[in-house]
């Protein structure tokens, strides 16, 4: 092992060392930085996957040291070692090599444009997203034959992407992408495309919230919007420093005109309330628990599993309805997170009291927690309150 991994060791018994039955010693050389070229076109055949992990994060790591004239030769027999290590079955071996050139302006083009086109989405993401060899046509050659979904959804990130681009993007049909394409800020978006884009957008409404906040808006495009965002995406659009003032005094009716919108009907606990409940779940008149809600949710009981929620949350059903009538998820979830309940009741009430649409719908962050911060669900419990009386008064 000292020899494989020795720098000082002679090439002709390095490359020996690279067909050695033991694997320590092959991941020792897969380590040494003087391992000739004939040991490391071994080694990245190996059949032991992490020898060849090793020899891949060495050769890749040495890619941005390799743009002297006078280091072509080594350069060139890096590039080719490297090129059999792209197509590895092994996708933490690729992914290695896309992470250290992702960012590389010389690293070969043949090279990132096979990453790129892989279908595993941590090898092809990361040179998608930043890599400076990428072209208008690369990307629109990436769209129009993306190997999976999640290519679309890269490329739609890209830093930069022009109009050309976010064009192929929004006619791709694919919800998560477009939405990718709308939150992307430096995106270049031709005015005629958002206008489509916000014509659709009432059957998305996960496209609403980066709509609202793209870098600028026509006074067109910002009226269409008002008219089919809910309540606290109406205050952002008012708080747009892009807007005049005939415009703004229009939202502002508007948002009058939203909140005094009388509220969807939901059953207010009381005594006939509470013996419903307790006969359909089990659950006492006066406790409410989590899986009373979820079995509510399962039967479709909106009014039942909104007055449970208001119970648990300690709060009146009214401030349930207001979340219900804003179709806010966020809303909704800090309500649950308010009541002491999971995420597993997060995403069941999100659908149930709020419609929010299957892929509009907050997942559980991570560990099963909650997606939001604890701040941004006390902000969202506070403007939920702001109906004659502070919620922290409640």
């Amino acid at each position: 092992m000292r020899l494989s991994a020795s720098a000082a060791t002679l090439p002709a018994t390095l490359n020996r060392l690279a067909s050695d039955k033991s694997s320590v010693v092959r991941a020792a050389l897969a380590l040494n930085p003087a391992a000739p070229h004939e040991a490391n076109q071994a080694l990245a055949c190996d059949d032991d996957e992490r020898v060849r992990l090793l020899v891949a994060r060495k050769l890749a790591g040495l890619v941005p040291s390799l743009s002297n004239a006078e280091q072509a030769g080594l350069q060139r027999q890096v590039f080719e070692t490297l090129s059999g290590l792209v197509m590895d079955e092994a996708v933490r071996i690729r992914a290695v090599i896309a992470d250290a050139l992702k960012a590389i302006p010389n690293a070969p083009r043949e090279l990132i444009l096979r990453l790129a086109q892989d279908a595993a989405v941590q090898v092809s993401e990361p040179v998608i997203r930043f890599s400076p060899l990428l072209t208008t046509a690369d990307l629109l050659a990436l769209l129009a034959k993306a190997p999976v979904p999640a290519t679309l959804i890269a490329v739609a990130g890209r830093a930069g992407i022009d109009e050309a681009v976010s064009d192929a993007v929004a006619s791709s049909a694919d919800s998560a992408a477009i939405r990718a394409l709308l939150a992307n800020k430096s995106a270049q978006i031709r005015e005629a495309t958002l206008d489509t884009l916000i014509a659709q957008a009432s059957e998305h409404t996960d496209w609403h919230e980066p709509l609202v906040r793209r870098p600028a808006l026509t006074p067109a495009a910002t009226r269409a919007l008002s008219q089919i965002v809910t309540t606290h995406l109406l205050h952002e659009l008012l708080s747009r420093a892009d807007i005049d003032p005939s415009l703004a005094r229009e939202l502002r009716n508007r948002l009058a005109d939203h909140l005094s919108e009388p509220k969807p009907h939901l059953p207010r606990p009381g005594s006939e309330f509470s013996r419903k409940t307790a006969d359909a779940t089990g659950t006492p008149p006066g406790h409410a628990n989590e899986e009373a809600v979820l079995a509510a949710a399962r039967k479709g009981e909106a009014g039942t599993a909104a007055a449970l929620l208001a119970v648990a949350a300690g709060v009146p059903v009214s401030v349930v309805e207001r979340a219900a009538s804003l179709r806010s998820a966020k809303s909704v979830v800090s309500l649950v997170w308010k009541a002491g309940f999971s995420m597993r009741t997060g995403v069941a009430l999100q659908t149930l009291l709020a419609h929010i649409a299957p892929g509009a719908v907050l997942p559980a962050g991570p560990g099963d927690g909650f997606p939001l911060a604890v701040e941004e669900m006390r902000w969202q419990l506070e403007f939920l309150g702001q109906t004659g009386r502070s919620f922290m008064d409640v």
